[in-house]
């Protein structure tokens, strides 16, 4: 089981602004804040599981190819909200809300935060 998750940024407080309206809509909230990284935990767990953070060598973050961060949603309808949300947040489209081949109830949604980071939110639960 993963620890946590790092995705590094170029300007924590857009970073802030993106993450601290997208993740709520999955239960996750802000739980540490500083001027070098922000956490985010679960609603109920008492670490972070998600770090945004300035990246440690001090030299430019970049988002990687292949890699994305997938986060459960209870409901395709929180799907369709974090989708909606995270566009307007200044995210970008990597595909809408809809149901994808991994089997018969994995509906998802992809964006790309303000640093180009991939995201997922994924119910697969049927609705």
């Amino acid at each position: 089981m993963l620890l946590y998750v790092t995705l590094g940024t170029n300007d924590i407080d857009r970073a802030r602004r993106f993450y601290d309206v997208v993740l709520p809509l999955l239960g996750y909230r802000r739980q540490r804040s500083s001027e070098e990284e922000i956490g985010y935990a679960a609603d109920g767990d008492t670490r972070c599981r998600l770090w945004i953070v300035t990246p440690f060598n001090r030299r430019r973050a970049s988002s990687g190819n292949g890699t994305m961060v997938a986060l459960a949603a209870e409901t395709r309808a929180d799907v369709d909200a974090f989708y909606a949300v995270a566009i307007a947040a200044g995210g970008t489209d990597e595909g809408e809300p809809g149901l994808r081949p991994f089997h018969a109830s994995f509906y998802a949604a992809y964006v790309r935060d303000p640093d180009g980071n991939k995201l997922s939110a994924v119910c697969e639960t049927p609705e």
